[in-house]
Order: C-alpha cells, then sequence, then structure tokens
C-alpha cells in the first residue's frame, strides 16, 4: 500500500479517535513503562553509578523532541502517512538494538533514537487532528484523545513491571516493537491521507527555517508556547522523580505502579470535561481555571508539608495527601494540553506539520531544564515538586491572564 493513498472512506469519530490516541500513546508508554525496570538494567549494566539509569528517560524524553523538528517539516512534505511509516520504522529498528544492547551507553544511544523516531506519531496524530478540525472543535477532540490516551500510561508502569517479571526487562524492548507495528499497521490500514497537496511544502532547509520562524514570530503561538513549556516543565520534574518519591519518600515499595496507574485513570476525566465545557466556556476560560486551581492547590500541598506537621504524620495520611495533589496535576494536564496546544496552532494551519514540530520540540525541550532544576532540589520530600508547580502554574496563569486582556483591547 502506498503511504499517500488510503482508503478514500472517512473513518468514524470513535475510531479516529482511538487511532490518534494510541498513536500519542506511543512516547507516554515508551517512557512510564521503563520506570520499573531501571533497578535490573543497574544491576546488570550500572553497578557502580545506579543513577545513570535516569538517562534512559530523560533521553528519550530529548530524542522525541528533536524527533518532533525533523517529523513535522516532514509530514508537512511528503504526507501524514509517509512520516509516520519513517518514524515509526526508526523506532522500531531502534527498540530491537535496544534488545541486544551489551552496555549502558549503546542503552541509552538506542533509547534516544526511538525518541527520535516516536516523535513521528505524536507530531502526526496533532497534525492529523488539525487537518480535521479547528478551534474549540480541534481542543474538543484532542480533550477526547487524551481521554482515551491516558489509559495507557496509566498501566504503562504496572504493565512494565509485569512484562519484565515474565520475560526480563529485555523482553519490554521486544514489546515495544510489536507495540509500534500495530499502531502502525492500524493508522495505516484505516487512516487516509489528510494533507491536502495545496499544502505540501518542499522539504528543504529554507521554507523549514521560514515556517519555524514563523511559529516562533507569531503572538499568539509564541505566547502559548511558553505556557506550554511551563505546564511541561511542572509535569516532567514530577514524572523524573515519580519513582523517588513513591518509593524512597513515601515508602510504599512495590506497589508504586498501582498509585499510578489509579491517578493517571482518574484523571482521564479531565479530558472529557473539557471536550464538554470547552465549546460553551472558551478555550482561555478554561486554562484560566486549570492553572488558575493548580496555583491554589500546589501552594496548600505545600503549607501542609511545610507547615502542617505532614513530616511526622502517619504513613496513611501522608499518601493520601500526596495523592490528592498529584491527582490535580495529572487533571489539570488533562485540562490544559489540548486547548495550548489548539491556541498555540491555530493561527497556522498551512504550516501544521512544522507548527506542531515546533512547539512540541521546543516546549518539551525547554520544559526539561526547568523540571530538571526543580528535580536538582528534590530533598526528600515533594516539597520541591509542589514549589515547582506552584510557580509554573502562576506563571502560566499570568500569560493567560494577559493574553485576554490583549484580546478585550483589539
Amino acid at each position: 500500500m502506498s503511504y499517500t493513498s488510503a482508503p478514500t472512506k472517512r473513518i468514524g469519530t470513535l475510531e479516529l479517535v482511538a487511532i490518534l490516541a494510541g498513536l500519542m500513546s506511543l512516547m507516554a508508554f515508551t517512557t512510564d513503562s521503563m520506570l520499573p525496570a531501571m533497578t535490573d538494567i543497574a544491576a546488570e549494566m550500572a553497578r557502580d553509578d545506579k543513577s545513570r539509569t535516569q538517562y534512559l528517560v530523560s533521553i528519550f524524553l530529548l530524542g522525541g523532541a528533536a524527533g518532533m523538528l525533523l517529523f513535522g517539516p516532514l509530514a508537512d512534505s511528503i504526507g501524514r502517512r509517509g512520516a509516520l511509516a519513517a518514524g515509526i520504522g526508526t523506532y522500531v529498528v531502534a527498540a530491537i538494538a535496544g534488545v541486544f544492547a551489551p552496555s549502558l551507553e549503546l542503552l541509552i544511544l538506542s533509547r534516544f533514537f526511538m525518541g527520535f523516531g516516536a516523535a513521528a506519531a505524536r507530531i502526526v496524530s496533532q497534525t492529523v487532528t488539525r487537518d480535521l478540525f479547528s478551534g474549540a472543535e480541534q481542543a474538543r477532540i484532542a480533550s477526547l484523545i487524551f481521554m482515551f490516551f491516558v489509559v495507557v500510561p496509566a498501566a504503562a508502569p504496572l504493565l512494565g513491571q509485569q512484562i519484565i517479571f515474565f520475560v526480563g526487562w529485555r523482553g519490554l524492548f521486544g514489546v515495544y516493537v510489536l507495540f509500534g507495528l500495530l499502531v502502525l499497521g492500524w493508522f495505516l490500514l484505516r487512516q487516509p491521507e489528510t494533507l491536502d497537496p495545496a499544502h505540501r511544502r518542499a522539504f528543504r532547509i529554507k521554507p523549514i527555517l521560514a515556517a519555524a520562524r514563523e511559529v516562533l514570530t507569531t503572538p499568539v503561538s509564541r505566547r502559548y508556547l511558553a505556557v506550554q513549556v511551563l505546564m511541561y516543565g511542572q509535569f516532567i520534574a514530577y514524572l523524573s522523580a515519580a519513582e523517588q518519591l513513591w518509593v524512597d519518600a513515601l515508602g510504599v515499595g512495590d506497589m508504586f505502579p498501582v498509585y499510578f496507574a489509579i491517578i493517571a485513570l482518574l484523571s482521564a476525566g479531565a479530558g472529557f470535561i473539557n471536550s464538554r465545557l470547552v465549546m460553551r466556556v472558551g478555550m482561555r476560560r478554561m486554562l484560566i481555571a486549570a492553572f488558575g486551581s493548580q496555583t491554589v492547590f500546589a501552594t496548600l500541598a505545600f503549607g501542609l508539608w511545610t507547615l502542617g506537621g505532614l513530616e511526622t504524620a502517619s504513613d496513611p495520611v501522608r499518601i493520601g495527601v500526596f495523592m490528592a495533589w498529584t491527582l490535580s496535576l495529572f487533571f489539570i494536564n488533562g485540562l490544559t494540553l489540548g486547548n495550548v496546544t489548539a491556541l498555540a496552532m491555530e493561527p497556522l494551519p498551512h504550516v501544521a506539520g512544522t507548527a506542531s514540530a515546533v512547539i512540541g520540540a521546543f516546549g518539551m525541550g525547554l520544559g526539561m531544564p526547568i523540571a530538571a532544576a526543580i528535580g536538582q532540589a528534590f530533598d526528600g520530600t515533594p516539597r520541591p515538586i509542589m514549589l515547582g508547580a506552584v510557580g509554573c502554574s502562576c506563571l502560566a496563569l499570568t500569560l493567560v491572564l494577559t493574553d485576554m486582556g490583549r484580546e478585550r483591547k483589539a
């Protein structure tokens, strides 16, 4: 089957959402399912310095950010289907290399290229959404995608733990191969090409740079790119420290994947709520409510941990407070992700692939230093992560509020 040809019949919205959620899930599953493997990989490859295994998560995200800058423009040049095939092909080859990697350094390298290739799945999911929908309707569909998508990363650590138990951590890389081939095959068999031939752009450096410059110089896109940086910063900070927080600080041990799954599944309702309200309330007001709420929740959680005596409280109380705050962080992430992306891409339908690439790459890439700075402040308690969420959410809230003021003046 040609990558630029496909069945001409339009698939239903439910199946479309499921396919695009599957594509979005590839990066999240490959990130979160790796968390339970850290101990086994360290025992085999990094006995002298266990902390080096943390690069397996961060390098994957870095590869994803770099891959977006290639596959976004490629999706605008050869089409969404061809770009996806190239990206998942890279992901699968790198995952196979991971199965046989003889050293931690080569395993880290394979994870970089897995992230690089997996970026195509995320880019294509977002650009197909933008091709078929716009404005608040795009945000509604993106929220429905999030509602389906969240199930996979929710279960990823638990699934990873079980896969490792039966086939070892190397078998986990074999599962990545199967997952990548499954979502690619489903998309190619069912989803027609959505790139308008009139919007195809030659894959040359100069047009790519021109499109990227357009993204970065469009005031609305630039503003919501900054919002996305802050959103990623606080969320990646939590994700990177999640195992330490739950296992070391709270002492939940092997129950960590269960807590992670419960929180992520409970937050799935955020996408549904946003999809129901965004058409009536508007994207900016939803963002104001979400970031304002997180500023309040994170401040309360930080205050309770700092001044409320939680350091000496019983384990159930400490776990309950931390779980409630974590749920608020996940839930608000579900309320904001689709809206921020839709607002950033709204002025740029003619360069949707490149816009998605630049916004995603810069959002994740610039969010990682923020997350690293917050993570470096880890003191054995959740306080630094909570304080980081206060700062990031407050700044994001300010950006959205000032944008609302600009719109009123206009």
